[in-house]
């Protein structure tokens, strides 16, 4: 049963916010579920704070079933974050259930609303956390009560353990979860008030590295993913691509396409020329078959994008304002630099893909997708069908950074799909994944600093210029009343305690598709912020680590830059010598409020950048897995490594020039760094993890590579 109430702002649920119901998982089990309650946006997008879901969708779901086994729905999908283990730790530690018992599952739209936000933005675990807490207990009082009727005995007598209700003076005279799920009868008591949850000085779960839950289901096969989705019957999609970028399609016809082996369908509209066969390849061949004609589209070359992406002085929106930036600039030591980081693919290993079967009374869609909610609606919308008819199934991600918020393999299913009368999957090729999907944006920045003889920044300006990142997902009218991008100036605000900063935005609109990328704008702004702080650092002939922690303020935010600044140099060995041939650069960022110090050990071999050893301290508040947390410091140093050093998307006569990893390299085993992780956080919450250690990586390096070298450089990748 439901009852329709009024949002919330804060964190906590009323009794009437739950939804219990019978049967939902099998005769006799029981399930809740939760709204999600989240922060709503507000501040700065650097304060870390979680955008709101909508308070009514049910998006926390248990079961527990009569054999003792809970099973967890999670609104949040797994993509190898590790997310779906760390929340189910949080779940089993106030439902006091043994860990073998939680099982984890994919939400889907038909068994509860999946979370409107999706999943991204480092957001999962902090916006989770409480609420997840607050559930799992508020289950574990309705079993105590209901398990304490059954026993007879006051349901403060009982103690909750291993998935077991028990009297406290009478361990004998216990129940089992299932059993008390099975033996119900009549209405669930729900508390009256938000019960009690565990002091941390009791945690069995949390702060453990526990086994990854999709671990077996990943090695043994059983785990599936979008591409590999199949059902019976089932037709393959293909759909023919713009020769230019820009180009749209001027008039279709079905030329040869239908009378080439295996074509089912040919299907046509005024934006689309879609094929189903019965094997992808025969799709794919028939599109050569096809009478298309083109508009000619951009005549676009990399110098173009180049000089579009570039700051134009004074102009843009104001992000940080703090003193009198125009007044201080111009005193003292003088210096200033500009900054470049160029287009970039997501080049994540399983390209986007989707099966959809059209019914009459329903559709159904198993999807690679970071955001269901959005799919579903969209998939809706394209078939001209009520959002409530579909159901969207989230399948694992093979890698999500941001690009898995496309719809247009699942809208290119349901199309074909519809017309056929069966289930279609399209599985895109890597060349479409790399010419026609969408990029991390190009930047450029434009840094200035005046210094006082003392050493100390007086005055400090940021002036960056980045193409969409979030505005591209969004209607038109959001870029014109706001004016840049947030997501493009994200990491781009000075935070070291300079009395007079500033930092201004200005939006590049491009004739290139960009949007998210892990850390969306994080990479570029913290490759350019610390860059130039390393600059000033050898301006004033100072040492970069001495140079940075001269800046710190005495508030918490300064506290805690020191904290992983200092462990992160200490464990790489800052200040005594490199091995010969070597060096070390040092940067830091904030993000998410998780704060990142890193130290890269690098050298030169045949004329080119080589990290044998990176030490990354973090302080991201309250670690769930620590081994999940180090796993995430890894994946994002890689990633942004293998950014920092070979990664970029040129284009050439209107097309990217990149189809495949042969001419998009991403960094090998080989070139694999030591990575020494160190968590140093506090608090009793956990703070964003699977973006903030993105940002310092190519500020580390180019800073070491001026060590060593005497070259600076600003322009990523890193060539020497």
């Amino acid at each position: 049963m439901s009852d329709a109430v009024a949002p919330k702002k804060s964190w906590r649920p009323t009794r009437r916010q739950f939804l219990l119901g019978l049967g939902v998982g099998g005769v006799g089990a029981l399930a809740l579920g939760l709204p999600a309650m989240r922060l709503a946006v507000s501040r700065a997008v650097d304060e870390g704070l979680v955008p709101s879901s909508d308070p009514l969708d049910p998006t926390l779901w248990f079961e527990v079933l009569r054999d003792d086994r809970v099973r967890l729905h999670l609104p949040k999908v797994e993509m190898g974050q590790g997310i779906h283990t760390a929340l189910a730790q949080i779940a089993a530690e106030e439902l006091e259930v043994p860990w073998e018992r939680l099982e984890v599952v994919h939400a889907t739209t038909a068994h509860g609303p999946v979370d409107k936000q999706g999943t991204s933005g480092s957001m999962t675990v902090v916006g989770l956390y409480q609420p997840l807490r607050e559930s799992a207990a508020t289950l574990r009082e309705m079993l105590r009560t209901e398990a304490a009727r059954q026993l007879g005995v006051q349901a403060s007598a009982l103690v909750a353990a291993g998935g077991t209700l028990s009297v406290r003076d009478q361990p004998e005279k216990k129940l089992r979860y299932g059993e008390v799920v099975a033996k119900h009868t009549g209405t669930w008591e729900v508390p009256e008030h938000p019960p009690a949850l565990k002091p941390a000085k009791d945690f069995q779960f949390i702060g453990k590295s526990m086994p990854r839950v999709d671990l077996e289901a990943k090695l043994t096969g059983q785990g599936v993913y979008g591409y590999d989705q199949r059902l019976p019957g089932m037709l393959y999609g293909a759909t023919a691509r713009p020769p230019r970028l820009g180009s749209t399609l001027r008039a279709a016809r079905e030329g040869k396409a239908r009378q080439q082996p295996g074509v089912v369908e040919v299907l046509m509209g005024s934006d689309f020329a879609s094929v189903a066969a019965e094997s992808r390849e025969q799709a794919h061949a028939a599109l050569a078959h096809l009478e298309l004609e083109w508009t000619e589209g951009e005549s676009l070359q990399q110098a173009d994008v180049e000089a579009r992406t570039t700051v134009k002085d004074g102009e843009g929106v104001l992000v940080q304002e703090e003193g009198d930036v125009p007044e201080h600039l111009g005193r003292g030591k003088q210096l200033s630099a500009e900054y470049r980081t160029p287009l970039a693919a997501h080049a994540h290993l399983e390209p986007q893909s989707a099966l959809v079967e059209v019914k009459p009374e329903r559709v159904r869609v198993w999807a690679s997708t970071q955001m269901p909610g959005s799919i579903r609606k969209q998939v809706a919308k394209a078939l001209e069908r009520d959002e409530e008819s579909v159901e969207l199934v989230p399948t694992h991600l093979g890698g999500g950074f941001g690009r898995r918020l496309d719809a247009k393999a699942a809208i290119e299913a349901a199309r074909l799909s519809r017309a056929t009368g069966r289930p279609v999957h399209v599985g895109w090729t890597r060349a479409e994944e790399f010419r026609h999907g969408f990029f991390r944006p190009p930047t450029h920045h434009v840094l200035k600093a005046s210094l006082e003889e003392s050493g100390k920044v007086l005055a400090i300006e940021h002036q960056q210029a980045s193409g969409d990142v979030i505005f591209s997902l969004m209607p038109g009218a959001v870029g014109a009343v706001m004016g840049a991008d947030f997501g493009a100036w994200r990491g781009a605000t000075i935070r070291y305690a300079m009395p007079h900063r500033r930092t201004l935005a200005q939006r590049v609109e491009l004739p290139v598709p960009t949007a998210t990328w892990r850390g969306l704008g994080l990479l570029a702004n913290t490759f350019a912020v610390e860059g130039f702080m390393d600059e000033l650092a050898h301006a004033a002939g100072e040492d970069p680590l001495a140079f940075r922690l001269k800046h710190l303020g005495d508030d918490e935010l300064g506290r805690r830059f020191r904290r992983v600044l200092e462990a992160a140099a200490k464990q790489a060995g800052w200040g005594s010598a490199a091995p010969e041939g070597r060096a070390r650069g040092i940067a830091c960022s904030v993000d998410m409020n998780t704060v990142v110090a890193q130290v890269a050990e690098v050298s030169v071999e045949s004329g080119r950048p080589r990290v044998h050893r990176f030490t990354c301290a973090v302080d991201c508040g309250l670690v769930i897995n620590p081994d999940g947390a180090t796993a995430q410091v890894e994946g994002g140093i890689m990633m942004a490594l293998s950014s920092a050093l070979s990664e970029r998307i040129t284009i050439k006569n209107g097309q990217v020039e990149a189809e495949n990893f042969y001419d998009y390299p991403l960094l090998t085993m080989r070139e694999a760094p030591e990575i020494d992780t160190l968590l140093v956080g506090e608090g009793d919450k956990p703070l964003g993890m699977g973006e903030p250690p993105m940002g310092p990586v190519a500020a580390a390096v180019a800073n070491a590579l001026f060590t060593l070298t005497g070259k600076r450089l600003r322009s990523l990748p890193l060539k020497l």
